[in-house]
């Protein structure tokens, strides 16, 4: 598989062959839904709760009579019929929302990903990334004069200036190999790949 080599003002400059078994191969809907629902699923907090009728405050006095009222009857107002009862059955602070992903079909999915964005266009490979200091400004200088607006970097390495340059720019994010996620992968419109990080994912995802 070719991919576009940039340089610094974002043009083709040439081609690079990348390894098939991570950027050709085909493209699988099924399976990219679920390794990004999973991952999503899988950064959920169980901080949510709810309250059941014995949690609500409440009298355990009943509130009316049982005969005579037309009313239906009822034992006390925490009852899940009544506003401001308890719950039936609550979201609990202790839920478990991961769903779990087999290491084979993960790679299958990343590899499924990398190769759609390939064919779309939004993938591509640049030398290497790096810059002087940890200055924000010269790394968005860089990324306006490659007309890059939302792009993923995936580096081989991330040093300290690349990492302060980048953290507080909204549309990019810069990372190592290893933390590439499938839901970053999808969110940003362009994808850059050094070529010390290309080998990396051959590894990871062949």
């Amino acid at each position: 598989m070719q991919l576009e080599l940039l340089n610094d003002q974002g043009q083709a400059a040439s081609k690079y062959d990348a390894p098939e078994t991570v950027f050709g191969r085909d493209y699988n809907e099924d399976l990219v839904h679920q390794i990004v629902v999973a991952y999503q699923a899988n950064a959920r907090q169980g901080t949510r709760a709810q309250k059941d009728r014995e949690q609500v405050k409440h009298s355990t006095k009943k509130p009316f009579k049982q005969k005579g009222t037309g009313r239906a009857r009822a034992g006390m107002t925490s009852s899940p019929l009544w506003r401001g009862g308890g719950r039936i059955f609550p979201n609990l602070p202790n839920e478990n929302f991961s769903q779990k992903i087999n290491k084979k079909m993960y790679r299958a999915g990343m590899a499924s990903i990398f190769s759609q964005l390939a064919r779309e266009g939004r993938l591509a490979v640049v030398e290497s990334l790096n810059v002087d200091a940890p200055k924000t400004k010269l790394l968005a200088a860089k990324f306006k004069a490659m007309n890059l607006e939302s792009v993923l970097v995936i580096a081989e390495e991330v040093n300290e200036n690349l990492y302060l340059a980048a953290r507080n720019l909204p549309n990019v994010l810069i990372v190592e190999p290893r933390y590439a996620d499938p839901l970053s992968l999808v969110h940003y419109k362009k994808v850059l790949v050094t070529k010390g990080a290309i080998d990396k994912l051959k590894e990871m995802f062949a």
